[in-house]
Formats: structure tokens, C-alpha cells, sequence
């Protein structure tokens, strides 16, 4: 949901690992509609006229994802939230709290969804898998190692999300100490997950009715 300027980034690898920290939550808001779901997962992959290349149900997809993206961006509870993280991690806040919600989003799981855990991320991929010819070509190569890696499980736990702003850390231009962002949670990880509840049913609720003022701008009801 996080939408950090490339300006920021110093390899195409932090990009990949920044879009990481949003697919549990794109596949959540796909609302169990396969081709919704393959256009949520492609988006950040799909430039300019290129969305014309797509059949209507994907192209919903990809214009629910940035919808999505653009309200997450936005809302007053989410910049709650980077308000505990601004001063220390300045602009990283943004892509900082996008983990932390995946996180939450994972530990409170039963609480958005009766299908298990485990259950959903195999269905997701059993989706995705058929619907690989459409994939663009960088999607289709960062897709091989999210399964295999199971990265939608990726910030499950707090050595995940340390791990990987390690990893963002490293490659950042300029300082960013987001290899010290997991501390962060742990010291305010009461105050996040009331933001995280708060700001996800929100969430839920926009996407399910974005979806279907989409669905009709393009024709289908």
C-alpha cells in the first residue's frame, strides 16, 4: 500500500523487497474473485497503456489496487501511526507501517476470515498459477521466488519484519535505520494494533464498495 518514491531506492531489489509487505492484504481485498486477484498482485507491474493489454476483470484488479493504495496513503489512522515513527525514520514511516499492518493482519487473521491461514495463501497461488501467461515479465520472475519463500507469511513474526528492513536498509540511498524499525513495534505494538483495527475494517469496507463502483464504471454488475 505503500506507494515510496523510486528516488529513494539505490537498487531495483529494495523496490521488489517494499512490494513484499502488501500482497497478504491485496489478496484478502480481492474478495475470493480470481482474476480481481491476479490484477491486485500485477499492479505495481503494469505501466500506462499497458492496462490495455488486459481483460476487464484483471484491469478491475489493477485499478482496485491503486485505489486501495491511494486511500491507505491518505488516511488520518494510518498517518497516526507513522506519527510514533516519523521522527526517528522520517519518510521510511510509510513503508514501515505497511509491514507492521501485514504483520497484525497475520496475527488477527481468524479475526477477518474464517478460511485458515495456510488455506488461503495455497488458494491464492492456486490462483495466481492460472493465470501465469498474463503475468508481466517482472511480476512473472519475482512471483517464482514469493512462493517458493512463501513471502505472504513474510511478516508473521517479528525476526521477518527485522530481516527484511535489514535488508531495505542496506540498499537505501540515505540513512534510513529501518534495520531498528521492528524495536519500534515492540514498543508500541498496543497502540498499533488498535490503529491496525481500526484503519483495516475501514479498509475492507472502502475496497468491497470500490470494487463494485468499478465493476459497474466498467460494465459489469
Amino acid at each position: 500500500m505503500c506507494n515510496l518514491s523510486t528516488k529513494l531506492i539505490k537498487s531495483p531489489c529494495v523496490f521488489v523487497a517494499k512490494l513484499i509487505m502488501n500482497f497478504l492484504a491485496h489478496a484478502f481485498l480481492s474478495f475470493g474473485q480470481e482474476k480481481i486477484l491476479v490484477g491486485n498482485f500485477i499492479a505495481d507491474f503494469v505501466k500506462g497503456k499497458q492496462i490495455n493489454d488486459f481483460e476487464d476483470e484483471i484491469v478491475q484488479g489493477i485499478l482496485l489496487h491503486r485505489e486501495i493504495d491511494y486511500f491507505t496513503d491518505s488516511h488520518p489512522l494510518v498517518k497516526a501511526g507513522q506519527s510514533y515513527l516519523r521522527k526517528k525514520f522520517g519518510h521510511y514511516s510509510t513503508v514501515i507501517t505497511d509491514v507492521f499492518f501485514d504483520y497484525f493482519l497475520i496475527k488477527n487473521w481468524k479475526d477477518f476470515s474464517s478460511t485458515p491461514l495456510p488455506k488461503f495463501i495455497e488458494d491464492t497461488y492456486t490462483a495466481l498459477d492460472g493465470y501465469s501467461d498474463v503475468f508481466p515479465e517482472r511480476f512473472a520472475k519475482m512471483y517464482s521466488f514469493m512462493k517458493k519463500d512463501n513471502w505472504l507469511l513474510h511478516y508473521g513474526e517479528i525476526e521477518g519484519i527485522q530481516r527484511s528492513l535489514t535488508g531495505m536498509s542496506r540498499r537505501t540511498t540515505f540513512v534510513s535505520k529501518m534495520e531498528e524499525a521492528h524495536l519500534a513495534l515492540l514498543e508500541y505494538e498496543p497502540q498499533f494494533q488498535v490503529i491496525f483495527f481500526a484503519f483495516f475494517k475501514d479498509l475492507e469496507t472502502f475496497a468491497f464498495a470500490k470494487l463494485q463502483e468499478i465493476k459497474n464504471a466498467h460494465g459489469r454488475h
